[in-house]
C-alpha cells in the first residue's frame, strides 16, 4: 500500500503568525550567509530552538568546514542521492558545479551511477560518504586514506556533513517539502522494483 500524500505537510508559515522565537530564528538565517529562509528551515521553523541549533551547525558545515566547498558540496550531493532528497539536490547541484565538481560527475550521481572522478580527493570523499551511508561505518582502508588526505578535523567535518544532510533529508522527506521551482535540477527516479 502506498501511503504517500502529494502535498507539502509543513508548508511555509505566514510571517505574521510566527512566535517571537520563530521570528528570531528566521531573522538569524536571513541575516547569515544564506540570505533567505530556505526550504530546509521551513519545516524546522515549527521547532525554533531546534531550527536555530541546526542552522548554526549547517552554516559551519556548509560554508567553513575543514574540507572546503568543493568536497563538501560533493558529499552533500552523495547524501542527497542516498536519501533521494530533491530539495538538497536542486540547491546543491548548481553549487557543486560552480565549485568545480565536473558536469559528468554530477550527471552520473543524478542517474545513480558512480562517477569516474578525475581527482583522487573527490573519489575518496565519494567513497567515504557512500560507506558511511550504505554500510553505516567506514572501512579501515577508507578511513586511513581520508585521514591522510583530509586530516582528522576534515574527517570529522565530513562525517558531520553526512550526518547533517541526512537529518535535513529525513526532515524534508517526512514533511514532503517540495524543491524550489527556480532551481530545476532534479535527481532521476530510481527504477521501479519488480
Amino acid at each position: 500500500m502506498n501511503d504517500h500524500t502529494s502535498g507539502d505537510r509543513l508548508p511555509p508559515l505566514p510571517s505574521a503568525t510566527w512566535s517571537e522565537a520563530q521570528r528570531e530564528c528566521a531573522q538569524e538565517i536571513m541575516n547569515g550567509p544564506r540570505g533567505e529562509l530556505v526550504e530546509p528551515f521551513i519545516p524546522l521553523l515549527r521547532s525554533p530552538e531546534l531550527c536555530t541549533h541546526v542552522q548554526r551547525t549547517g552554516e559551519y558545515l556548509r560554508y567553513r568546514s575543514a574540507i572546503g566547498l568543493r568536497l563538501s558540496e560533493l558529499a552533500i550531493l552523495v547524501t542527497a542521492c542516498h536519501w533521494m532528497q530533491q530539495v538538497e539536490w536542486a540547491i546543491h547541484a548548481p553549487i557543486a558545479l560552480r565549485e568545480g565538481i565536473s558536469p559528468a560527475a554530477v550527471e552520473a550521481l543524478a542517474a545513480g551511477r558512480r562517477p569516474d572522478f578525475e581527482r583522487a580527493d573527490e573519489a575518496l570523499v565519494h567513497d567515504f560518504t557512500q560507506e558511511s551511508l550504505r554500510e553505516r561505518r567506514v572501512s579501515d582502508t577508507t578511513w586511513a586514506a581520508a585521514r591522510e588526505v583530509l586530516g582528522e578535523q576534515g574527517v570529522v567535518d565530513l562525517l558531520g556533513i553526512v550526518g547533517y544532510y541526512t537529518m535535513l533529508s529525513i526532515v524534508m522527506n517526512g514533511a514532503q517539502t517540495p524543491p524550489p521551482l527556480n532551481r530545476p535540477m532534479r535527481l532521476q527516479a530510481p527504477p521501479a522494483a519488480a
